[in-house]
């Protein structure tokens, strides 16, 4: 196994925070406001809690937090899923399936489905970047909706060894969502090894749209590649200087960073996950005075017992 499961859930988190807040930091006197975040949060805790899918859980979560569904919160609020059912492909489509119907819109959809399927390839390490496109084709299925043509082209365009100037000139005429899913993996498998380069590109992206737009749409494709870089080259990938200047530009005095709870998120879904007990998700069970060290002081741990880790 080339990286630990848990740090590659911590990578797609963090990784996805990163593409976005660096897109937030280049604007002066602007306000660090993470919508990934709040939209990944409360389906993951539901997970968390449960240790299943419960779509009634979700949608009264979802409903306290966000008066619409947008685009891409529901686009988000699906990474949890994909994380926590990625060595599953059935229960995967399925889940995800039934999520996207909160947002009636096939390229939602679809979209969906091709950020699932690549991230569970990472995760399960199985991605080859020559087939990857193809098989998230195959893992859509029959649709209406151009995503699976689009892609097709991009495959093409990446075997050709194109450049990204006719990479966006040849998908330029797909919908805004299609562009952004499309545009984050030409970045994604363009650069694989290297989430720095990805991102940074994402990003360059971003400021030349924004330029000649003046919208902030492809901030979505910036999120996009941090995430499915994040979890190909896991929270390793991520450059530590990133990490530092990102968790003192979002953090006010007292208080923990996106940072930080992004990395305690992904911590409690792979214990979940991997169906080990993690003491912290139950810490009224235990008498305070009872340890020697505080909370505190303690190292993160969770134990099991034999044969307990098993396929979902």
């Amino acid at each position: 196994m080339r990286y630990l499961v848990v740090s590659r859930l911590r990578g797609a988190l963090v990784g996805g925070l990163i593409g976005e807040t660096l897109t937030q930091i280049r604007e002066p006197n602007k306000q660090i406001y993470s919508h990934f975040a709040q939209s990944v949060v409360p389906g993951a805790t539901s997970l968390i809690k449960l240790g299943k899918l419960d779509i009634d859980d979700w949608l009264e979560l979802y409903q306290q937090k966000f008066t619409d569904l947008d685009q891409t919160t529901v686009i988000f609020a699906t990474i949890p899923i994909s994380l926590f059912f990625h060595d599953n492909p059935v229960k995967l489509h399925q889940n995800l399936l039934r999520m996207s119907k909160w947002h009636n819109d096939l390229v939602i959809r679809d979209s969906i489905l091709a950020i699932g399927y690549a991230i569970a390839q990472s995760l399960t390490e199985t991605l080859q970047p020559r087939t990857l496109i193809p098989q998230i084709v195959a893992f859509i299925g029959e649709t209406s909706n151009s995503l699976p043509q689009k892609l097709i082209k991009l495959h093409n365009l990446l075997e050709a060894k194109a450049g990204l100037e006719r990479v966006q000139a040849e998908l330029s005429r797909a919908d805004k969502l299609t562009y952004e899913i499309s545009l984050a993996i030409y970045y994604f498998l363009s650069t694989l090894e290297d989430f720095r380069l990805a991102v940074s590109r994402a990003n360059h992206h971003y400021d030349s749209w924004q330029q000649k737009q003046g919208i902030l749409y492809s901030q979505t494709i910036s999120i996009i590649t941090g995430i499915l870089s994040g979890t190909y080259n896991s929270s390793v990938g991520i450059p530590i200087n990133w990490r530092v200047s990102l968790s003192s530009a979002d953090t006010a005095p007292g208080e923990l960073s996106q940072i930080s709870q992004m990395l305690k998120l992904a911590d409690a879904l792979a214990a979940v996950w991997s169906g080990v007990y993690d003491p912290t998700l139950n810490s009224q069970e235990f008498i305070p005075d009872e340890f020697v060290m505080s909370d505190q002081q303690a190292s993160p741990c969770v134990y099991a017992a034999p044969r307990v880790i098993r396929a979902r």
